[in-house]
């Protein structure tokens, strides 16, 4: 049976160089391709092939507004690319514990502010695009 990782302590969540595993509750990276269509005459099934990397990030983080923190840091990053990482574990990169790398992604939009009387204000950010690559070295 695989094994499965239990998330109980992620050590990473790094944006634009700045680190925000502090202010984070939740990431989502996604790696794919689009799919092209190459069905040829003949063929009884369509088929498809890779296109280009479309790869996206959804990050819920909580909204600081002190310097060095969440709006500090997002504000500025709002319609330019930058580079996302986030590593699941404490401990040394390895193939069991990679950083995922998202490189030159595009930040569209910052909701700035999220608030519910009598609860911590978070904002879900999305990421667009952008290279992936995994850091397995230590």
């Amino acid at each position: 049976m695989a094994s499965t990782t239990y998330l109980s302590n992620p050590a990473l969540v790094e944006l634009g160089g700045v680190d925000l595993t502090d202010q984070c509750t939740a990431a989502t990276l996604t790696y794919e391709f689009d799919a092209l269509e190459n069905t040829a005459f003949g063929q009884t099934y369509r088929s498809n092939t890779n296109g280009l990397q479309n790869n996206s990030a959804t990050l819920t983080l909580y909204m600081s507004y002190a310097s060095s923190e969440t709006y500090a840091t997002l504000q500025p990053l709002v319609g330019t690319t930058t580079t996302l990482k986030v590593k699941p574990a404490s401990g040394a990169e390895s193939a069991t514990n990679p950083v995922q790398i998202l490189t030159g992604c595009f930040l569209a939009s910052l909701p700035v502010a999220n608030m519910s009387l009598g609860e911590l204000s978070t904002v879900d950010i999305e990421l667009m695009g952008g290279e992936y690559s995994a850091d397995t070295t230590p």
